[in-house]
């Protein structure tokens, strides 16, 4: 069975981006995957301050939350990060934690292990944007997930972003509900994608 980790870094619970990675992780084949949902705005999180404790001692200097999700981050096979788009790019909140796998880059280049290197791990993102549809809107997310994804030796299989949900939110758009619904009920012989809607 697959482990999935669900990362909601919204701060705001039951809204566009809550739900949207709902309707993924609510419609996966629980039979093939055990799925978790974790949110990022209950745990204490110590923001990196660029110290280096990382790249001496093979651990962060923190003691903090991040320690959880770190098992979380080591033990799973599929990791679907779901964020909103503030100021273009990650909120403060994800892009938090995106910084602290800064641990991960100093295993593999620092201490020379062999982190995670040839397993079949997958990884996907949902942003949702409050702002109409533009062609370049979420283009501030996409080289912050290839380092993320790449710190954790997680295949990138895909984005979702969905625009203009200040005017139309997540619960009313069909094609959105049945789009994410889809991705996962076919996860398992899920394809590269790009999508935004």
């Amino acid at each position: 069975m697959k482990k999935v980790i669900g990362l909601m870094g919204s701060p705001r619970k039951n809204k566009n981006t809550n739900k949207a990675l709902d309707l993924i992780l609510e419609n996966m084949d629980k039979k093939e995957f055990q799925v978790q949902k974790i949110y990022l705005g209950k745990l204490n999180i110590n923001h990196c301050t660029g110290c280096d404790y990382c790249g001496h001692k093979e651990d962060c200097i923190h003691e903090d939350d991040m320690k959880i999700l770190y098992k979380e981050f080591d033990s799973a096979d599929i990791i679907i990060l779901a964020a909103p788009l503030y100021f273009n790019s990650f909120n403060g909140l994800t892009k938090n934690i995106i910084d602290r796998c800064q641990k991960y880059w100093s295993l593999k280049y620092s201490h020379g292990q062999n982190y995670k290197r040839n397993e079949d791990r997958k990884g996907i993102c949902i942003g949702v944007g409050g702002a109409p549809f533009t062609f370049d809107q979420f283009r501030g997310l996409t080289p912050i997930l290839d380092f993320f994804f790449k710190a954790l030796n997680v295949e990138h299989m895909g984005n979702y972003f969905i625009s203009n949900t200040d005017k139309k939110p997540v619960k009313s758009n069909d094609t959105i509900n049945q789009e994410l619904k889809d991705i996962g009920k076919n996860f398992k012989k899920l394809n590269k994608f790009h999508i935004q809607r």
